[in-house]
């Protein structure tokens, strides 16, 4: 193997390596995270309404009073309360601050806050004639529109604005 060979093979190895350092990081921070969360339910930071009525067998565990990323399943919160789907980007200044306010504190009784992935959730923007981020619907059970605004950056300007 000439020198130039042997060059190139070490830096190739050198970023497999750093690679794989980086995403075994990645995993064990993503773990952290998983855990942390575990753990804020197990010390009662997150409302769980265990309800028979309400989580059957085979149901989703409803959260109220919760901000969490939306799932069609969750749209059963809106017979108990007010769900708002709250439609976001990572890129968006305004969402990442009112992201900030919505994770400080917690979620008014009532309320489920489903956070919606602007930039992939095509159908429901479609459905909801959602045509910019930072947007809010409100919904019923069934997923139908009651009410949509933009704007809202705190849970007590969200409270203004439910119906």
């Amino acid at each position: 193997m000439n020198k130039k060979t042997l060059v190139i093979v070490s830096i190739v190895v050198g970023i497999f390596l750093v690679g794989a350092g980086a995403l075994a990081y990645t995993s064990d921070q993503n773990k952290k995270k998983d855990a942390a969360k575990g753990e804020m339910m197990k010390n009662g930071e997150v409302a769980i309404v265990e309800n028979d009525d309400m989580a059957k067998e085979g149901d989703v565990t409803m959260i109220k009073g919760s901000f969490t990323d939306y799932d069609v399943a969750k749209l059963a919160n809106a017979e108990k309360g007010d769900v708002v789907l709250y439609f976001s980007a990572p890129w968006c200044p305004t969402c990442q601050e009112a992201n900030k306010n919505f994770n400080a504190s917690s979620a008014p009784d009532g309320l489920t806050l489903l956070k919606v992935d602007y930039d992939s959730s095509t159908d429901l923007k479609r459905k909801y004639g959602v045509t910019y981020q930072h947007s809010f619907v409100q919904v019923d059970k069934d997923g139908k529109l009651l009410k949509k605004w933009n704007g809202s950056n705190t849970y007590d300007q969200l409270k203004a604005e439910i119906i």
